[in-house]
């Protein structure tokens, strides 16, 4: 059954902690070339490949005893936090490779690509598998993350520079590695108390 709950608390934290990440950069720049619905497109289908295989792995997490799973991610939310907080933005000066090509075909198809390869081991497709292995909802878990990686591309394609003036990043950078301190908190409380 899904879980309205379990979808919203994905949605919040794989949201937060990929707006800091590259992925609003290259859906600006491909956004900003090319046909937005065809970079939409291909990058919306390279992120339900990526929270497919993260709902996967955090689904065989599940396995294993509780108390050690609970641990685990504690201790990947702990992880996950650090990297955001000790995360150094020099992904501003990659440059973007954009086809020459205007068809649906091979804009999507850079966009895919594109998203495929930069956001594979990730840190949201790792928290991703930590929700998934948390919840054990894996249908719940896959649509808030799904749907939290295609508003923040969606976000990058349609205006990331505007929502960038108002939302200062260190703050949504920060916001997101508290909700990560508060999921490793409760997850190893579980863990020991358990």
């Amino acid at each position: 059954m899904l879980s309205l709950t379990i979808m919203a608390i994905t949605f919040g934290v794989v949201f937060l902690a990929e707006l800091p990440d590259k992925t609003a950069l290259a859906g600006l720049m491909l956004g900003t070339r090319y046909r937005a619905s065809y970079v939409f497109a291909g990058v919306a289908a390279a992120f339900v490949v990526h929270v497919a295989l993260a709902v996967a792995a955090g689904s065989v997490l599940t396995l294993l005893p509780q108390r050690l799973v609970q641990a685990f991610v504690g201790v990947l939310f702990l992880a996950g936090a650090a990297m955001l907080l000790l995360k150094k933005d020099d992904d501003e000066d990659e440059e973007i490779k954009a086809p020459a090509d205007q068809s649906f075909w091979k804009v999507s198809g850079a966009g895919f690509m594109l998203i495929l390869v930069a956001e594979f081991g990730d840190l949201t497709q790792i928290m991703t598998a930590n929700l998934a292995a948390r919840y054990d909802d894996p249908l719940s878990v896959g649509l808030g993350a799904v749907l939290a990686l295609w508003a923040v591309a969606g976000l990058g394609i349609l205006g990331g520079r505007t929502l960038m003036k108002y939302v200062p990043l260190r703050l949504i950078t920060k916001v997101a590695a508290a909700l990560m301190l508060a999921l490793a908190g409760f997850s190893l409380y579980e863990a020991v108390s358990g």
